[in-house]
């Protein structure tokens, strides 16, 4: 395993951080569209004053209500922070060039950034204010756009990438810039469906302290698609977790896709093996075909109490089409449930394709790159030597 990126000393938030985690279960906020939807807003909402003229539809891009409707986005932010909230996510799930870029909105992503960041800070902050002894976080809610780096979107051309690494890395800085410049605790790229996606918001993160010389807490979360256990691209929990273990991160986790009884496996699984915090915000259950969920509060607040009972959670939330009501029924789950304790790591290095490979103590023997022999080809023997990678491969 790759040791973490050396650092300074811990940062004042993330030691306050941890200080919580280590006495009890954090509670995050719960779904923002779920809440957005129940406002039935029209075209001009979205637009409002600034937009009025923009030639594109713009129905839908909810980031964009951080600007014309803000009003909205903040009584949303306090509902959550009433019903038990220690953790609010940004309204910029999917405020990067990448996603805005389907409603021609690339120029604004900075501004729109830090007026969602602001939105929240301000919500934070007069919570935090009525009770100094409970503080209120606000993390960056970073989506993983709307593209996939290790996929071809065209079935005829698996060669085909619609977006490159160093595309998404560079809309990943500028979307952290704005979130950072609007008073925000700590960073979360979350729902994450390819992990080359999300090691590209990691290496834009690291690039982003290294450049402005500051360093927030981290926190992540991985998205398992279906029963079949693993993410879109491939990976099972614990292999998602080797391919990101070498960040220093607050905390791992899962969310969206399935409800707190489909999550419970993987859950499990991923606290097994993460040496740092567990988090987790599982939908209100799945989509009955209605456009509504099928678990309600008081179920889903029983399952993730198992959950804290069985010592797998740190900081838990909503998904999908939860409300501050089950937030609420939620907090009160958990409120006197101890919470996970980290494992020690083992030392171990292990590695990670679709599935971990763990090089314990008692591994047999293993070989690496047995087929590029270079004993077997003079040919293959002298691309080597003069570095012609490509056609040697």
């Amino acid at each position: 395993m790759v040791p973490p990126m050396p650092h300074s000393a811990p940062e004042p938030t993330r030691a306050r951080l941890e200080a919580i985690l280590a006495e009890r279960i954090m509670i995050l906020d719960g779904a923002m569209g779920t809440m957005i939807q129940q406002h039935t807003l029209t075209e001009e909402d979205f637009r409002g004053d600034r937009f009025r003229d923009h030639p594109r539809s713009l129905k839908g891009c909810n980031d964009l209500l951080a600007m014309t409707r803000p009003d909205i986005i903040a009584d949303i932010h306090r509902e959550y922070l009433e019903a038990g909230a220690d953790i609010l996510e940004t309204n910029t799930f999917n405020a990067t060039s990448v996603a805005l870029a389907d409603y021609g909105l690339e120029p604004i992503v900075f501004e729109l950034n830090k007026e969602a960041a602001l939105l929240a800070r301000r919500a934070c902050d007069e919570f935090t204010t009525r009770t100094p002894d409970r503080p209120r976080f606000v993390a960056g809610s970073i989506g993983p756009t709307s593209k996939t780096a290790s996929m071809s979107p065209k079935v005829s051309d698996p060669g085909y990438r619609g977006v490159t690494f160093d595309q998404l890395a560079a809309a990943y800085f500028e979307q952290v810039d704005g979130l950072v410049a609007g008073g925000v605790d700590l960073l979360f790229p979350e729902t994450s469906f390819d992990t080359l996606n999300m090691k590209a918001c990691l290496f834009a993160i690291d690039q982003y302290f290294v450049r402005k010389n500051v360093r927030l807490p981290v926190m992540i979360s991985g998205t398992i698609t279906d029963k079949s256990g693993r993410t879109l691209s491939g990976q099972t929990i614990e292999a998602f977790w080797a391919s990101v273990s070498h960040f220093d991160l607050l905390s791992v986790g899962i969310n969206c896709a399935l409800g707190a009884t489909e999550m419970r496996p993987y859950l499990e699984a991923l606290s097994d093996v993460a040496t740092c915090f567990v988090n987790c915000h599982p939908n209100a259950g799945l989509p009955d075909g209605f456009g509504q969920y099928d678990d309600p509060p008081e179920s889903m607040a029983r399952t993730i109490a198992e959950f804290a009972a069985n010592g797998w959670l740190n900081i838990i939330g909503g998904c999908c089409g939860t409300t501050p009501e089950y937030i609420r029924q939620i907090a009160r789950a958990v409120k006197d449930k101890k919470p996970r304790v980290r494992p020690k790591p083992t030392g171990w290095a292990t590695y990670s394709g679709l599935e971990p490979l763990t090089l314990r103590p008692e591994t047999n023997f293993i070989t690496v790159g047995e087929r590029t022999n270079i004993t077997g080809s003079k040919r293959f023997a002298r691309l080597i030597r003069t570095g012609d990678f490509d056609s040697a491969l």
